[in-house]
């Protein structure tokens, strides 16, 4: 079980590490100044959440937080495809955000039931966090939905091209279950539900519709990722590469 534990702790806390290193990419290159600090302190949000999984992580493994962090090579890692796509334009980072935290949303309510109390204790904190991230995601995406042509297009034009990330949010597999069955974790498939009728309503206010092309890709829970990952590993992981066991 303790090993199950370590893997689904790396699962958690992947997610929200990759998606913070590619929020903070963006950071200065925002439309406005408030909107660079919202992007920064959500950012700060996902790389909290991340270091607490991690460091619960390491209680199961003999490496350091920092060396699950930034030494693990690319196949190590086991985050969801979603987070991992490169920012485009700013409606196109509201877009991704928007649909991961419907997901997330779910997912920290869920998970702070769980059994395991250091699980349920990051969880009820982390779904705080994500009650504000998705506030902030959706408001954005109803004004650029429901706004300008040009918003508009480049709303829709994001959920086409992100929309085919989504259902490997909710694919279960071997580890999901005996998580589950154990009481530690949340069947994702579980969660489909109420991220459906969050998102399409939102969607509906954002004048926005789903995409109808059919084609899933899935691999990243599996350590199979995009061309993307590494390039962004390349750059977070630099450091400490250069510099093993550098401590701030």
């Amino acid at each position: 079980m303790s090993d199950d534990l370590f893997r689904y702790l790396l699962r958690l806390a992947d997610d929200n590490l990759i998606l913070a290193q590619r929020l903070s990419e963006y950071i200065s290159s925002a439309p406005e100044l408030e909107e660079d600090l919202a992007v920064a302190n959500i950012a700060l949000d996902h790389l909290g959440v991340a270091h607490h999984l991690l460091e619960y992580a390491a209680t199961r493994d003999g490496r350091s937080a920092d060396e699950l962090a930034f030494t693990r090579p690319e196949r190590e890692y086991t985050n969801v495809l979603l987070v991992e796509q490169p920012n485009v334009d700013f409606g196109h980072i509201m877009t991704r955000q928007f649909l991961f935290d419907a997901y997330q949303l779910g997912l920290w309510e869920a998970l702070s039931g769980s059994d395991d109390p250091t699980i349920a204790g990051i969880a009820a904190k982390a779904a705080k966090e994500a009650t504000y991230h998705i506030r902030h995601s959706s408001g954005w995406l109803i004004r650029l939905g429901d706004g300008s042509d040009v918003s508009h297009a480049r709303a829709q034009q994001a959920i086409d091209a992100l929309w085919r990330f989504t259902d490997e949010l909710f694919a279960t597999d071997d580890l999901d279950v005996t998580m589950s069955e154990a009481g530690i974790g949340a069947d994702p498939a579980g969660l489909r539900s109420l991220w459906e009728s969050r998102v399409d309503a939102i969607l509906a206010q954002a004048t926005l519709h789903r995409c109808n092309d059919p084609y899933q890709r899935t691999g990243g829970r599996t350590g199979y990722h995009t061309e993307h990952l590494g390039h962004l590993l390349g750059e977070m992981q630099w450091m400490q590469r250069a510099y093993p066991g550098l401590e701030w």
